[in-house]
């Protein structure tokens, strides 16, 4: 079962996610509202997979994916997604250089998100 990571502040997203990944099977999936609950899931767990929303109410998904692989050195190669309601193709760039393997658009496609679950997870199988 693969950990999943999801930090978001809006309910629905983090609602539609979650049940989303439920249906899928095979995703363990813990959620924060924020940069500091983010902090606190890292306690006894670490994910395999990490999607960070980039506005949050006490952090930028720009300064919370270092402060997360600073708190847990384990987490440097550990993938993450931003994702946003921003014009994901302005925020790509910035978020390729922050460490992001992509940006994911709000809302999120889900046939895509999920095909991008899988393949990852079959690799962390490998």
């Amino acid at each position: 079962m693969m950990r999943v990571l999801y930090v978001d502040d809006d309910r629905i997203n983090t609602l539609l996610f979650t049940e989303t990944c439920r249906c899928a099977g095979g995703l363990e999936v813990k959620t924060a509202a924020c940069g500091s609950e983010a902090v606190e899931c890292l306690n006894g767990w670490l994910p395999e997979l990490m999607v960070i929303d980039l506005h949050l109410p006490d952090t930028t998904g720009f300064d919370l994916l270092p402060t997360l692989r600073r708190t847990q050195p384990a987490l440097v190669d550990v993938p993450a997604f931003l994702c946003t309601a921003d014009d994901a193709a302005v925020v790509g760039l910035a978020a390729l250089a922050a460490g992001f393997r992509s940006c994911w658009p709000k809302p999120m496609e889900l046939p895509f998100m999920l095909a991008e679950l899988a393949r990852l997870g079959h690799r962390q199988g490998d």
